[in-house]
């Protein structure tokens, strides 16, 4: 005859049922969320940084993703000493050990040369000029020093042997030319004739004769847009003088081409005479 289990009997062997399948279930989660957890963070494994600088962009994710890391760019920069959208920097540094996972974050240089607008800079200091064009980020590829009675201020402003105006467009980088005045010479030289150039004629012409540009004078005052349509209809010393180099002439400019006619037919006619 079989012998029938108890109350107590049938209740614990439900109950200790119940807690075991408890434990496993509890098991199973913890072994779970560890497998999560390790999955998430890579705990315990490291990794050696490379070493990602001078790389193009593309190829230094590359080379993080091996590793299993990440690299965002966060400034950039512009140098002339690496190629143009390399990476300058980097953070951790190559060699560093991290975990997997982390992110390299870097300093990219400008892919394309940032634009440059010329300020004015005759006028000024050499000392001043240099500070402005190394805040511009241009560079100064030579200093030439013309005869001129303004010592030590700049004359003129050369890229690729063009002269510079005011609002003249460069890239980032580019060398330009300082033309400097040294002070009036000794030697004698004779005053070219600019009567009906325009401003920027004028001042190159005076230059190539080692002579400086003084006094401008308009008989209506310019506009931006006006600007270039001004021509020299009186200079002084008067074309054919001779002088020492380095001195100014003075001019007047205007739009009314009747003054600049005027002036060349007084000047013809005192040749005649």
């Amino acid at each position: 005859m079989t012998k029938k289990g108890t109350f107590w009997d049938s209740k614990l062997g439900i109950v200790g049922t119940n807690i075991l399948i408890a434990i496993l279930v509890l098991i199973v989660l913890i072994i779970g969320v560890m497998i999560g957890l390790r999955m998430y963070t890579q705990h315990g494994e490291e990794v050696v940084v490379p070493n990602i600088t001078n790389l193009y962009l593309e190829e230094a994710r590359i080379i993080a993703a091996s590793e299993g890391l990440q690299v965002m760019v966060i400034d950039s920069t512009y140098s002339t000493k690496v190629p143009l959208g390399t990476l300058v920097e980097q953070n951790p540094n190559a060699e560093s050990k991290v975990k997997k996972g982390r992110t390299i974050y870097v300093i990219q240089n400008a892919r394309f040369r940032r634009p440059v607008i010329l300020p004015e800079l005759r006028d000024l200091s050499l000392r001043q000029a240099q500070t402005t064009i190394s805040t511009l980020g241009l560079t100064i590829k030579e200093i030439i020093y013309e005869p001129s009675a303004y010592k030590n201020i700049l004359l003129d402003i050369r890229h690729n042997d063009q002269t510079l105006e005011a609002g003249a467009r460069l890239e980032e980088g580019d060398a330009i030319t300082l033309v400097v005045g040294k002070g009036q010479g000794t030697r004698e030289v004779c005053v070219p004739n600019i009567i009906g150039k325009n401003l920027d004629e004028a001042r190159t012409w005076l230059l190539a004769n080692s002579l400086s540009l003084g006094g401008i004078e308009y008989d209506i005052p310019p506009t931006e847009e006006t600007q270039s349509q001004y021509i020299v209809y009186h200079q002084s010393p008067e074309s054919g003088t001779i002088i020492v180099e380095g001195s100014n002439v003075n001019i007047k400019l205007s739009t009314d081409i009747e003054k600049t006619i005027a002036t060349i037919e007084e000047e013809e006619e005192e040749d005649f005479f």
